[in-house]
């Protein structure tokens, strides 16, 4: 383990690139920040490259085959994706995940269509974790697991969630041929989740923000669930915010 004594020039651009999905991509790594978060990043599975630190702070208990990288609150500044930098950052590689549809067989999944905002797909992570659901599905356009927001928003989660983008459509396809277990799905003219009969297995889709689930996957949901509102008035909430509703329905589904 090496340490280096100044963030150079090169190394800062790369970091500040990793904010966004296509140098991700291209560098194979991520960008997080935090004492919680990268003490758990430590002990995992994930690989660090670089551990960079404020001088003025104390360093993380740390070990492992990366460089070590000392900097001011400026060169922080520079790397950081909060406003108010934490005092530690750790580039990390992107591993590789594959989730094999056999291995859904007796588990509860999740499903996400075109989830664009990444405070909520983080938030989705949490819940998955804290409801025991080990896999999460995400439709090709559905925001990036390693954006930096999605990161901080789940709290240490992604660590534990297996994350898999795909073709929806097809997926849940070979994902029914080969279970044989019944698709869910949330829309407003759903039966009455609290009143459903519901499996300990099986998939559950929640659609985009804004437009719900789309009829493609919807042609291929063997079953609506709908959350019903108890409000008093004619007038209420359209309807709940996704990781609101995704709370929810894990929840009824883990009760029964």
């Amino acid at each position: 383990m090496r340490m280096i004594t100044e963030l150079s020039k090169s190394k800062t651009s790369l970091i500040r690139s990793l904010s966004v999905k296509k140098y991700r991509q291209e560098n194979n790594l991520f960008v997080a920040e935090g004492y919680k978060i990268i003490s758990e990043i430590l002990n995992s599975d994930y690989k660090i490259k670089y551990l960079i630190y404020n001088e003025t702070k104390e360093i993380p208990s740390a070990s492992g085959d990366f460089e070590i990288i000392i900097t001011d609150e400026s060169g922080m500044k520079k790397i950081s994706n909060l406003k108010t930098t934490p005092g530690v950052l750790a580039v990390v590689e992107i591993p590789i995940q594959s989730i094999q549809i056999q291995s859904l067989k007796d588990n509860l999944t999740m499903v996400v269509e075109d989830i664009q905002d990444p405070g909520n797909l983080g938030t989705l992570l949490r819940i998955c974790d804290w409801f025991g659901i080990e896999n999460l599905i995400c439709s090709h356009h559905s925001a990036d697991v390693y954006n930096p927001k999605v990161i901080q928003a789940s709290m240490g989660a992604f660590l534990r969630i297996n994350v898999q983008y795909t073709d929806l459509p097809n997926f849940i396809l070979e994902y029914k041929e080969t279970t044989g277990h019944s698709c869910f799905g949330t829309f407003l003219e759903g039966e009455n989740i609290y009143t459903s009969n519901l499996p300990q297995s099986g998939l559950f889709i929640l659609g985009n923000e804004g437009n719900g689930i789309s009829v493609e996957v919807e042609a291929l949901v063997d079953k609506k669930i709908h959350i019903p509102s108890f409000s008093a008035g004619e007038i209420h909430a359209e309807s709940l915010n996704i990781s609101v509703a995704a709370a929810i329905v894990a929840s009824e589904f883990r009760r029964r």
